[in-house]
């Protein structure tokens, strides 16, 4: 008789958790919108305006490939109505907190995949698939379109004739962007239109207006690879062979490798700092992806349409 009685609280207790679990199961306790890379907080914003909170989880200036993130943070995702991530291997520090997100009914949206990736071509990552796609306007414009639709979708409440304007007009702005981006790299001659970077990151810009990539100092989709001294010495003939003008590196990174790489040619090579993976603090210089579109834009076409060397 007294283990039945000391049964009956515990009975009542687990009756009482079911309904608690069930809700959150369910997602009735979520909302916000969750995004993983700043480059896509910034779109998502710009999409979503302020009608919905809009969480970014990656910090100015940070690399996406090994960024962390917080236990509150994760807790963030559990609870989120959607979650923007990049996708493709990108977000390699935090990718299996949104995995268990999405195996526990979180809505996710993965953008890389929805814009026609590439493969990389060379090196390491060969045959693999390119997450960084918002090195082209077109696809960054696709990528706008459905993070819309799949706000509008996913997440309850929310003031969908907003959500539309917002869309439209941030839109233009990616359309005038693609065209300002045509005409100044229309300004540089097609023999030098040579890429060589840090790490393989213009490969989808290379496609979209035309030019060769050379090379990678970290011969790899990832920051976190490292190049051997042959990779530095095969670099080094391909810059010699081909003629390169400028390295640029990102300027969230250290530019070391780079230096000793231009150094390594015995060329003039300028090292020249870009914002590729990561937006900045507001003021320095590329705080939304239209700012560093065009900041990138304008380093690039006067790197390589400078004097010869």
């Amino acid at each position: 008789m007294e283990k039945i009685r000391r049964a009956v609280p515990l009975l009542f207790a687990a009756a009482l958790l079911v309904p608690l679990v069930s809700a959150c199961s369910s997602g009735a306790e979520r909302s916000g919108i969750v995004v993983t890379t700043n480059i896509l907080g910034d779109l998502t914003r710009a999409v979503v305006g302020d009608t919905v909170p809009v969480t970014v989880l990656m910090q100015a200036g940070a690399d996406p490939h090994s960024f962390g993130i917080s236990a509150r943070q994760a807790a963030e995702i559990e609870r989120a109505a959607l979650v923007v991530h990049n996708g493709l291997g990108l977000e390699e520090g935090v990718a299996r907190h949104v995995g268990a997100a999405a195996g526990a009914g979180v809505p996710t949206l993965a953008v890389a995949e929805r814009v026609d990736p590439i493969t990389y071509t060379s090196d390491e990552s060969v045959g693999q698939p390119d997450p960084h796609f918002w090195t082209d306007p077109r696809r960054v414009r696709t990528a706008v379109e459905v993070i819309s639709t799949e706000v509008l979708a996913r997440v309850d409440g929310i003031d969908a004739d907003a959500v539309r304007a917002n869309t439209q007009r941030y839109l233009g702005e990616v359309d005038e962007l693609d065209r300002w981006m045509t005409d100044r790299f229309a300004a540089v001659p097609a023999e030098r239109r040579q890429l060589v970077t840090d790490h393989h990151v213009f490969g989808y810009l290379a496609q979209r207006f035309g030019f060769r990539v050379i090379g990678a100092v970290i011969p790899s989709g990832t920051t976190l690879a490292s190049p051997s001294a042959s990779d530095l010495d095969d670099l080094a003939t391909a810059i010699r062979t081909a003629g390169v003008r400028a390295i640029f590196a990102d300027s969230a990174q250290p530019d070391r490798l780079s230096r000793v790489l231009a150094e390594h040619t015995g060329l003039q090579v300028q090292v020249i700092a870009l914002h590729t993976e990561s937006l900045t603090a507001p003021g320095d210089g590329a705080a939304t992806y239209l700012e560093m579109a065009r900041a990138n834009t304008e380093a690039i076409a006067r790197g390589l349409s400078g004097p010869s060397t």
